[in-house]
């Protein structure tokens, strides 16, 4: 990727990947905290804030785990496919689900959830600039209530992902985006 001309924000908009393998090294709690706190100045109108977390580390991690393993139960039986899944989230540092409320007032609902996922984004990319990789999830299994309820979200509230956070074990190249003006439309008259 050419990074030639470009600044420090747009190189770490373009240089940012989604991590899937990490290191077991612990990440700093206190270093998480403040990343959320960088990135909570997203963009939001009205100054709602309408995020709230839950981190889940060390043994912690586990309720996470059985909240997903619950949801994925049928018949009695777990499949394997879940097992191995399962096996892969207990190896990750850390997992925190970002929650915002179900506002019926669609507006607001749109409203809340831009802002969230810009705060996602600005968590990631100020992660990205201290060596901290995450992947943002949005499984099906996140609209669960079965597992909704295990890790204690309640039913007016939305998941909006699931991002697991680790130190990268191994970055992805990058892959080709279409330039932009295939999807642009340029109205001057």
């Amino acid at each position: 990727m050419d990074y030639e001309g470009k600044n420090a924000v747009e190189k770490s908009i373009m240089g940012r990947r989604s991590i899937k393998k990490f290191k077991k090294d612990p990440v700093d709690i206190d270093e998480i905290i403040e990343l959320l706190n960088v990135a909570k100045w997203a963009p939001n109108h009205k100054l709602t804030e309408p995020w709230r977390f839950q981190l889940y580390v060390d043994e912690g991690k586990e309720k996470f785990v059985e909240a997903f393993l619950t949801s994925q139960e049928r018949d009695g039986n777990i499949p394997e496919k879940a097992q191995n899944k399962a096996a892969y989230f207990r190896d990750i540092p850390l997992h925190l689900v970002v929650v915002m409320p179900e506002d019926s007032r669609k507006k607001r609902w749109d409203e809340d959830y831009a802002a969230i996922s810009a705060m996602i984004q600005n968590f990631q990319l100020a992660a990205w600039e201290r060596g901290i990789g995450m992947i943002w999830r949005t499984n099906d299994w996140t609209h669960d209530p079965v597992f909704k309820d295990a890790i204690g979200v309640k039913s007016d509230e939305k998941i909006v992902g699931t991002l697991m956070i680790g130190y990268p074990q191994h970055v992805p190249k990058p892959e080709e985006r279409k330039d932009i003006r295939t999807v642009l439309t340029i109205i001057d008259e």
